[in-house]
Order: structure tokens, then sequence, then C-alpha cells
């Protein structure tokens, strides 16, 4: 998921300690991200391609029956076509030459924590790109892309009324055509409110919800208070393009000190919008 591209030839880390630096980013990454858990990737496709196609797909017709196969039809795929740019997601940290010095004297670790918060808040980044967009860039997420499905939820303090909004949200995706599976992301404050028992049951309303969206159900802090989204997976309906993905580089010393960069290069290309459903309360 990630390496290490030095812009400068003098990289101060060793072999180990690099390899240990790229794993510290990567389970920062790994842990945090929300967004690739319902997306799929598409790439990588090299870090100097800066823009990617997007196609946006029209309603689509079941498919054809017939004997001989010449039935006339739309192709899947009849739509329009945009071209995305990708933008650079990144965030700098500095290694103290004299943290590296103390660690190699004494033997032990070098103290990477920098360099995992570094690599949270471009993973934080990553996430409101996916979900949020950025209008600066012309990049549409999930809680806003034009077309989507939308759905305001009742009060999820009373017992049943997630797993009812729920139904009512997974029944127009599938009257639009969509049949999962589904995946849900919400507020972390919505997200506590399934946490209760379902009255008449002993089971807790999450999963009683599970039950309907077995993609997953999680939360983000990117998603603004009392909003989520429930989503139809599959490449088919989004992705994320990749150029290059979590990354580190050396920019080279500055005042006897090591700065570093956490980057990526990716963009979330929604292809059909009817695939999703934003809720808000």
């Amino acid at each position: 998921m990630t390496l290490l591209r030095a812009f400068d030839s003098d990289i101060p880390l060793r072999g180990d300690e690099m390899e240990r630096l790229h794993a510290v980013i990567v389970e920062v990454g790994r842990r945090q991200l929300i967004g690739r858990r319902i997306l799929e990737i598409y790439g990588p496709l090299g870090a100097g391609i800066q823009g990617v196609p997007s196609d946006r797909f029209q309603d689509v017709e079941l498919a054809a029956v017939d004997q001989l196969g010449e039935e006339e039809g739309d192709a899947f795929g009849t739509g329009r076509r945009v071209q995305l740019t990708i933008p650079i997601l990144y965030k700098d940290f500095i290694i103290h030459w004299r943290d590296v010095e103390l660690a190699r004297q004494l033997g032990t670790e070098i103290d990477f924590s920098a360099a995992a918060g570094a690599s949270s808040v471009v993973a934080t980044k990553e996430d409101d790109l996916i979900f949020n967009g950025n209008s600066e860039f012309g990049i549409e997420g999930l809680t806003n892309a034009t077309g989507r499905l939308t759905h305001m939820i009742e009060d999820w303090t009373e017992s049943g009324r997630s797993y009812t909004d729920v139904v009512q949200m997974t029944t127009k995706l599938i009257e639009n055509g969509q049949f999962g599976p589904f995946a849900m992301v919400t507020h972390p404050a919505l997200y506590a409110k399934m946490l209760r028992v379902h009255q008449g049951t002993n089971v807790l309303e999450i999963e009683h919800i599970r039950e309907l969206v077995t993609a997953g159900v999680y939360q983000s802090p990117v998603l603004k208070e009392n909003t989520g989204v429930i989503v139809s997976v599959g490449r088919q309906n989004f992705d994320l393009a990749v150029a290059e993905d979590l990354s580190v580089a050396y920019l080279g010393a500055e005042r006897m000190n090591f700065p570093f960069r956490v980057y990526e290069c990716l963009v979330p290309r929604i292809k059909r919008p009817a695939a999703i459903c934003s809720f808000s309360a």
C-alpha cells in the first residue's frame, strides 16, 4: 500500500527503519479508512496520471432474452463521460536528527509517532473526499452526488425507528434497480443510537439492520451530524481511482532535521447515483 519515494538521494533511514516507517503508515491508514471498505479500487495508475475519465451510466434496462441474440437494446454504459482531476492528498512531518541518533545509540526503535499522525490526517481527508467531495475540483461525494436518492429519517432514539428507516431506504434503492449488497455509513452519534436493544427482542437494532445491510455498517466522523448514506456496492456503481496509493516521500534535509511527506493521489468516481441513498434528520 505504500512505498518510499526520495526526492533527495540521501535518505537518512536505513533499510529496516524504512520498512518500519512503511508499516506504521500502512497500519494507521488501513485501521482508519472507511470509504475503502465500500468502494473498490481502480488502479494504481501511476503517480504522473493527473486525470481519469468517469462514466455516468444512464438507467439500465434488464438483460435481453431471445433465441438468437438479435434483440436490440442499449448497451450497458451508454451515458456521458467526464474527466476528473486526480488531486494530491498530503501531510508533512519531521523526524529530528537527534531522535534518530539516540535510537541508534541505544539500539531502540525510532519514534514514528509524527508519521502515524500524518497518515491519520491523510486518511481522514481521503474519507472526506469520498463522502463529501471537493467543489474546487468539481468532485462529487457519496453524500452530495447529483441524482442520488434521499430520505428523511425519524427520531432514532425511539425503539425500532432506525430499522424502519433502513427498510424504507433499501426499498427505495431496490425500486430504482439497485439490489445490493448494501452498505451503510453514519455519523458516530447516529451509529450509537443503533446500539440499543430492539424492543420486544434480546437483539441490538444494529444486528437486525446488518441482516439488511450485509456489506457492512460503519461510522465516520467526516459525515455531518444526524446524516449518513446507504449504497449498493460494486464497481459498476462507483469506485476509487488511485494514481498512487498511500506513500511516503523524503523531502531533503532541513536545518539538520529530516522532513517527510505522507501523500496519495486519488479520486472517487460515481457512475450510478441511483445506487446511493443519503439520509438526514
